[in-house]
């Protein structure tokens, strides 16, 4: 297919197909499953494998038909962006920052791979919760606590998450935490396998969406049946 690019004054130069038939299933954008990816953003630690593991899970969750979303930063998930964007796909980035000119000059985060970033002016921990808030489930790889405090939030909101086995000690740790939780949780899955691991991460957001549909307690005085319950439906 012939290509053409498009450019930013800060952005990577990004190919897209003439004629956009490979955007034509985000046309529906309100059906569109977001898999947020969390890893770290100094991946010196993780292994020599770890950008290609992270850009194969990218792909994946493009392959599948879904958004890939990340904290707009650097490391696992901007290799994992990158992979998305290889197979057509559509990002979403949460930064810490308030403005596009502090994510750069304050937070030396990048903008390039992104379609969309929201600049949520939150810090990197409250970048966080949104990020997982606004995703329907998420990918975990090599990381440090930021990547800990994201698996937590998700693991409390009972999204279902997909813990990357690789040859860092993040999956190990993990693991260790969900033993010792003495917190049954049958959305959590582990695998080396990129297409494995995302299949049975969106195979359960959609059996979640189907049999379940959660509506939470927001304490905003909606949903007066739910009786101080932190799950009202």
């Amino acid at each position: 297919m012939e290509e053409h690019t498009r450019e930013h004054d800060t952005h990577t130069v990004v190919p897209y197909p003439k004629d956009m038939r490979a955007f034509a299933r985000y046309a529906h954008g309100h059906t569109l499953l977001k898999v947020a990816v969390s890893g770290a953003a100094v991946t010196g630690y993780c292994g020599l494998d770890v950008f290609e593991k992270a850009k194969e899970i990218g792909r994946e969750i493009a392959r599948q038909g879904a958004a890939i979303v990340t904290g707009a930063t650097t490391g696992f998930a901007f290799y994992a962006t990158m992979g998305a964007k290889e197979e057509g796909g559509f990002s979403i980035g949460f930064s810490p920052a308030a403005t596009e000119r502090e994510h750069m000059e304050v937070y030396k985060l990048p903008l390039d791979y992104m379609d969309i970033i929201i600049y949520t002016g939150f810090g990197y921990v409250g970048r966080d919760l949104l990020m997982i808030r606004a995703s329907d489930a998420v990918i975990i790889g090599c990381g440090r606590i930021g990547t800990i405090n994201e698996f937590a939030v998700a693991f409390e909101d009972r999204r279902p998450i997909g813990i990357v086995d690789g040859s860092w000690e993040t999956d190990e740790i993990l693991k260790n935490i969900i033993d010792t939780a003495h917190r049954e949780n049958p959305r959590v899955f582990t695998d080396s396998d990129a297409k494995s691991l995302v299949e049975h991460v969106i195979a359960q957001v959609k059996k979640d969406k189907q049999e379940l549909n959660f509506v939470y307690n927001s304490r905003d005085g909606v949903g007066g049946t739910g009786k101080n319950a932190e799950v009202i439906l």
